[in-house]
């Protein structure tokens, strides 16, 4: 796939190295810029290795890298840095807006080190006052965008989604951003800058909500797991306490469900007869079908639902997903050997399915790479790289 494409990854946390991630799956090689410290994400979760150290934070967005650890604010590490990026395609980074300049890491000075550059870059809200350093987390971002205001149950407070939407999201079309820039720059022969805000892929994100609200001019709201405009569709809880999806949407599904729950009766019910009925009668809908699944536990009707194809499925949680079969079959659930103990460790797989693809490596070690990378890619002997890291301008082998 981008087996022939190389990548600086200089982002950090979630968002950006998730982008990095993306493209190490997809083939590319993908080296991680770290400062000597090394990412925040080395140190901010709780959930880490007793042996290594590596918080599962860090290690759910970094595999299949290497990693050199650079001072870029040393000019010396600056030149560092340009001596890579010659040999490679694409730089991502995910700074404030003022800092690439700064740096020397904008748009003009790279590409008057590379012309075929891609640089695919992540921001939070806008490049411009008053809003380039507004400081744009995950939580704040989902606020600003407007899907707090459609996730949870209706009259209920504004609920942010489970997991990290906007950091996440941001990283997608990061990635995807910095695969149309290389193709481009491989079209044309020229590189350009390509941005990415966390704010516009959230707003983007909306899709049919907001296009139903320019339509309509009626802003949408919280629904629960209830579809606004398809009935049924929604969760209910079993006789065991836990709860199952089902959305037979469009009127063969109906029937099917209708017989698979026997009520058969609700087919010709004039309540529920067409799909703009059953949106006009979900309560009545509902209380029916909370009846109905009471009966059963959630196991049971899942397997039942299942033989029938009506589109149904239970609440799993996190433990559930990843240990299901089905997770397995896909091999979204890979195993991983410890570099250090050998002990074999599980991650989540790889999205894409193409052939030959393996399972990424372990995260690496902060500037654990160091040294090769800077003898392959940029010819560095052995004496000009201890020289770099006597003057603290390179470390390696995880030493800052």
């Amino acid at each position: 796939m981008l087996s022939s494409f190389t990548v600086l990854d200089l982002t950090w946390v979630l968002g950006g190295p998730f982008a990095g991630q993306l493209l190490a799956q997809l083939g590319a090689e993908v080296i991680k810029i770290e400062p000597l410290q090394g990412d925040l994400a080395r140190q901010v979760s709780r959930h880490a290795l007793e042996f290594e150290g590596d918080p599962g934070f860090f290690l759910s967005v970094n595999r299949g890298k290497s990693s050199i650890a650079l001072d870029l604010k040393h000019p010396r590490g600056r030149e560092v840095f340009y001596d890579l990026a010659r040999r490679s395609h694409a730089v991502l980074y995910g700074f404030a807006p003022d800092v690439p300049a700064r740096l020397g890491l904008d748009k003009d000075a790279l590409l008057a080190v590379n012309p075929r550059l891609c640089i695919a870059q992540l921001i939070g809200l806008h490049d411009q006052p008053p809003y380039a350093k507004a400081p744009a987390f995950d939580l704040v971002v989902q606020a600003l965008s407007g899907v707090m205001s459609i996730t949870g149950e209706a009259g209920g407070r504004p609920v942010r989604v489970g997991y990290q939407i906007a950091d996440l999201a941001g990283g997608l079309y990061l990635a995807l951003a910095c695969m149309g820039g290389m193709l481009k720059a491989l079209r044309d022969g020229r590189g350009e800058l390509v941005q990415v805000s966390l704010l516009d892929c959230q707003l983007a994100l909306l899709t049919w909500q907001a296009q139903n609200y320019f339509l309509s001019g009626q802003v949408p709201g919280p629904n629960g797991a209830r579809h606004p405009v398809i009935a049924p569709s929604d969760i209910f809880a079993c006789l065991d306490g836990r709860h199952i999806a089902v959305s037979p949407t469009g009127q063969q599904f109906w029937r099917v469900f209708c017989s698979a729950i026997g009520r058969e009766d609700l087919v010709e019910d004039p309540r529920f007869k067409e799909a703009k009925d059953r949106i006009d009668h979900v309560e009545a809908l509902t209380e029916i079908l909370n009846e109905v699944f009471a009966a059963r536990t959630a196991a049971q009707w899942s397997e039942h639902l299942f033989a029938a194809r009506v589109p149904a499925a239970p609440v799993h949680t996190v433990a559930d997903a990843v240990e299901q079969p089905l997770a397995r079959m896909r091999a979204m659930v890979e195993e991983v050997r410890h570099p250090g103990s050998g002990q074999s460790m599980k991650f989540l797989g790889n999205p894409f399915k193409y052939e030959g693809a393996r399972p990424l490596a372990y995260p690496p070690r902060l500037g654990g790479e160091s040294r090769e990378l800077l003898r392959r890619l940029c010819g560095y002997d052995d004496a000009a790289i201890d020289s770099l890291v006597q003057q603290r301008v390179v470390s390696e082998g995880g030493q800052a």
